[in-house]
């Protein structure tokens, strides 16, 4: 549906965007995931048509976004960051000057513009002032404007800015549920919006692709990504160093200590990306080869957030 491939951006000497290549399927939600200024909005605005590449090319429904905007925007809805509304307008009036604006035919508009009410729970504020609406509502009839010709593509960003948190769980089952129909691109550097609703992610640092994939797809590329946390008893803490180390090898991470029951001892590794795995079943056989007991047993893996550090803070930069 969408297809991205080498796309640069250039401000003068600055580079907003570098290289940034990505697909996007139908009925998907990808998360761009990004702290501010990576470079997210600058991607939008050029898939929507309202910004050209320096370099690259962008295809939206297999048509060129360089070439042929205009049929470009007609198969996206677009709801930028700040949305475009008019507040002296009914939300009816302003769903009609958009369904005008976006030359949905006099005979569809009426159920055209029903659709987005219903799809966005707009149909009791219908005829009020938008100037009268909370902010909630206000994203809501913004997400109505992008949606009221029915198109294949929704680029949403930072829809949930500003809203309480009533309001961000209300336009994020909005969001989950256009996205079993369309495919979505979501703009955020809320890391629990990325977890809440989006089935891809791609992660943007300094205007490039740090990673991108499932959460669990981009975990499993990095080192360090599986924890385990014990509470082991049954050794003196010098006696079980030796044992842990010849089970888990040399390169794993290690901390022991003694526990906060006497005669135990708390165990935490971290295994090296290409060690062999071990499961909680291959910890239970070990301990009790060994003769220990495991009073606790807990396996941690990489949270988004674990990832979005490792890969935008000062040692995962590009």
């Amino acid at each position: 549906m969408i297809e991205v491939q080498g796309l640069t951006k250039r401000y003068g000497p600055v580079e907003a965007v570098r290289g940034v290549s990505f697909t996007v399927g139908t009925e998907q939600v990808l998360g761009f995931l990004g702290p501010n200024g990576a470079g997210k909005t600058t991607i939008m605005k050029i898939l929507t048509g309202y910004h050209f590449p320096s370099a690259g090319s962008a295809r939206v429904a297999g048509i060129s976004v360089q070439e042929q905007p205009v049929e470009v925007k007609k198969r996206i809805g677009y709801l930028p960051e700040s949305v475009p509304l008019y507040g002296d307008l009914t939300v009816d009036e302003y769903l009609s000057f958009i369904a005008d604006a976006r030359l949905i035919p006099q005979d569809a508009r009426k159920k055209a513009i029903q659709s987005s009410l219903a799809a966005c729970g707009l149909e009791q504020v219908a005829g009020k002032p938008i100037e009268t609406l909370s902010k909630g509502y206000k994203q809501r009839v913004g997400l109505a404007q992008a949606i009221v010709h029915d198109p294949p593509i929704l680029i949403l960003d930072e829809p949930t800015s500003g809203l309480d948190p009533n309001q961000i769980i209300e336009i994020r089952n909005l969001i989950k549920a256009l996205g079993k129909r369309k495919t979505v691109i979501l703009s955020t550097h809320i890391l629990q919006e990325v977890e809440a609703v989006c089935s891809q992610v791609l992660i943007i640092n300094e205007g490039r692709i740090a990673a991108q994939g499932t959460p669990e797809e981009i975990a499993g590329t990095l080192k360090g990504t599986d924890t385990w946390e014990l509470t082991l008893k049954g050794a003196a803490l010098p006696e079980i160093t030796e044992k842990v180390r010849r089970f888990t090898g040399t390169s794993a991470a290690l901390s022991l200590t003694e526990g906060g029951v006497p005669g135990t001892v708390y165990l935490r590794f971290t295994l090296n990306r290409d060690a062999e795995p071990i499961d909680g079943e291959g910890i239970f056989d070990w301990a009790v080869a060994e003769g220990l007991k495991i009073l606790q047993m807990n396996q941690k893996k990489l949270s988004l957030e674990d990832i979005f550090v490792k890969l935008t803070g000062e040692e995962g930069a590009p």
